[in-house]
């Protein structure tokens, strides 16, 4: 059995000021080939398809597909405001290593 991932409450903030629910979207979290680590992750705003797995909270839902959910087993969805920019950001227990721009992982 997969531990899913979670969301923190910091995330599930910043999607309620985009308003993303208000839109019918989600946050859909995914892992993809390529990167330079070989793989990568993928973060934008989609509608939630029927195979989902749902994360919800404050209103606001967060979506991975089935494919990428083992990549992200027990890994923790946040959000972060520093100097360089504002972004979402995954901690990954799963990853032996990742790149400097926080996106890319291997296993």
């Amino acid at each position: 059995m997969l531990l899913p991932p979670k969301v923190t409450e910091r995330a599930f903030a910043r999607l309620a000021e985009i308003g993303a629910a208000g839109r019918g979207q989600a946050l859909r979290v995914a892992v993809e080939g390529g990167g330079c680590s070989g793989f990568q992750y993928e973060i934008a705003l989609d509608d939630p398809a029927n195979d989902d797995l749902i994360l919800e909270g404050q209103g606001q839902k967060v979506v991975v597909d089935s494919v990428s959910l083992p990549f992200l087993e027990n890994a923790v969805i946040d959000f972060t405001e520093e100097l360089i920019g504002a972004r979402f950001v995954i901690n990954n227990p799963n990853a032996s290593s990742s790149c400097g721009c926080g996106t890319s992982f291997s296993m």
